[in-house]
């Protein structure tokens, strides 16, 4: 359910960009959904279609690119996809690895008219 909050965020967004440059309409909104995001692109969707009425936001399009969980490693420095959850470094098998991507949900672009 906090899907509702992020798509009033991610709409305060759109509305403010679209206002800003005189939108008429927003006509398809670009999200980054990272792979181990805790938002689910379904919910969003329906979240979305209610906040949106009656706005110049009612009836775009919204397209997710997703991004892969990717880690690095302080000690040497290594950037490496994580692969099932394991976050040891595969150049020097550290294990204090702090996550690079993977984690985001954000409006990337938004196309308007």
């Amino acid at each position: 359910m906090h899907e509702l909050s992020v798509v009033e965020s991610m709409m305060a967004v759109v509305l403010k960009h679209a206002e800003k440059n005189r939108a008429g309409n927003v006509n398809r909104i670009n999200l980054v959904l990272g792979e181990m995001s805790t938002v689910m692109e379904d919910p969003v969707k329906f979240y979305f279609e209610l906040i949106s009425r009656d706005t110049i936001a009612e009836g775009a399009e919204l397209s997710f690119r997703r991004t892969q969980l990717i880690a690095k490693c302080p000690d040497c420095g290594e950037e490496f996809k994580v692969e099932e959850y394991d976050f040891t470094c595969p150049e020097c098998g550290g294990t204090d690895t702090e996550i690079v991507s993977g984690r985001e949900f954000q409006v990337e672009s938004i196309e308007i008219n």
